[in-house]
């Protein structure tokens, strides 16, 4: 062969290599999403996950299949003001059956660590669900009982709203002294402990910290955060403050960061706030049509997506999140939890859910060995859904 054309190919291999390599190890790999907001988003918007939904939706079922997932755990969530929560909660579930109900050959419901490991030799998508909000039990535990028995593996304690027994992280730092109660009422120790018997992930997403380091204490079973970042690199309410990050690893937990751009960017609410300056007329209308800003903010967001791009962070930081949490407690303990369809913002390439590998390649990037990779990627989540199921 002549050397101009083997200098060719060798510079071909060295490139088409490490591609290649990563997308092998992510398909190889046992890929879990603990927060994915689309039963919510299809109610919304009218739309089935069964469908192509692409530029409607970051996922569809389909989509979900090309990003290497092979278990998701479906959000079920409403607003703190919506009635009947505990009945919306149910239609959510029901519509995520429906679709696997039609879709046996891709999809089927995995409730359990077994059932996840057969669900992805089988090349189906696992199916299992995480209540966003305590709220959704209206005060009643048998309705805990009830979400378990339909899949539910882990409740957030609370949304952004409080419940009677347990305060958010929004109210404990807005509210202050105005709050009846800071962190878990004595019914609220009785959750914990009942999600304890029943074999139900406690998620610490959303809490306040007086919550937080309340069910920590109440908790015999290790912890999960579904949807979180760091707060040390980026001081939002919502992310984890570095004694609170040891606690979950010394608990055995796993915290699974979250994707969007707010929790991982320092500087995004500055440059978000000129956008919402900029439209200020026009949310202002929409909060008079619906008082909760999520909706005036995703609203917005959609009917302006050339001026949201420039909003948008490197994808590089949500790996600077997962190097931060891991130098701390260690790859044992860190996860995905994406929040797609549940935000309005992420970060540059990550657009939707087929983008998934190139967290993988990105974390080979960074010199993280394929073992710590399939960690991350979803063993570590695996690992206490089967402790908390062990009696």
């Amino acid at each position: 062969m002549p050397k101009i054309l083997l200098s060719i190919c060798t510079l071909l291999l060295y490139y088409l290599l490490p591609a290649q390599d990563y997308k092998q190890l992510h398909e190889r790999s046992l890929v879990i999403d603990t927060h994915n907001d689309i039963p919510s988003t299809a109610i919304e918007k009218n739309v089935c996950f069964d469908q192509n939904l692409t530029g409607i939706t970051n996922s569809d079922m389909k989509r979900m299949k090309q990003g290497g997932i092979d278990a998701q755990v479906f959000s079920i969530w409403c607003d703190g003001n919506k009635a009947n929560p505990y009945a919306w909660a149910n239609r959510e579930i029901d519509t995520v059956l429906a679709w696997t109900g039609r879709n046996p050959n891709d999809m089927v419901k995995a409730f359990s660590s077994e059932d996840i490991y057969k669900a992805a030799n089988e090349k189906k998508l696992g199916v299992l669900f995480g209540v966003e909000g305590g709220h959704m039990i209206e005060n009643d535990i048998n309705k805990l009982d009830s979400f378990f028995k339909r899949g539910v593996r882990y409740m957030t304690l609370t949304w952004n709203n409080s419940t009677d027994w347990a305060t958010s992280a929004l109210d404990e730092a807005t509210k202050g002294d105005s709050l009846k109660h800071k962190g878990l009422t004595s019914f609220g120790v009785e959750v914990v402990r009942r999600m304890n018997e029943l074999g139900m992930l406690v998620d610490l997403s959303h809490v306040g910290e007086q919550t937080f380091w309340d069910a920590i204490k109440t908790t015999t079973k290790p912890v999960i955060v579904s949807h979180s970042c760091v707060y040390k690199l980026c001081p939002h309410r919502r992310n984890l403050k570095d004694e609170q990050i040891i606690a979950v690893g010394k608990n055995g937990g796993v915290i699974h960061l979250n994707f969007y751009s707010g929790f991982l960017d320092s500087s995004y609410e500055k440059r978000s706030a000129s956008f919402y300056l900029l439209h200020k007329a026009e949310k202002d209308s929409l909060l008079k049509v619906n008082p909760e800003p999520y909706f005036a903010d995703k609203f917005l967001f959609e009917k302006y997506p050339a001026e949201v791009i420039a909003l948008r962070p490197p994808l590089s930081l949500v790996i600077d999140h997962i190097d931060y949490l891991v130098k701390m407690i260690g790859a044992d303990h860190v996860g995905l939890g994406s929040d797609f369809d549940g935000v309005n913002s992420l970060p540059q390439q990550l657009d939707d859910v087929t983008a998934m590998p190139l967290i993988t390649k990105a974390l080979l990037e960074r010199g993280y060995s394929k073992k710590d990779i399939r960690k991350i990627l979803g063993e570590n989540f695996l690992r206490i859904l089967h402790k908390n199921a062990a009696n």
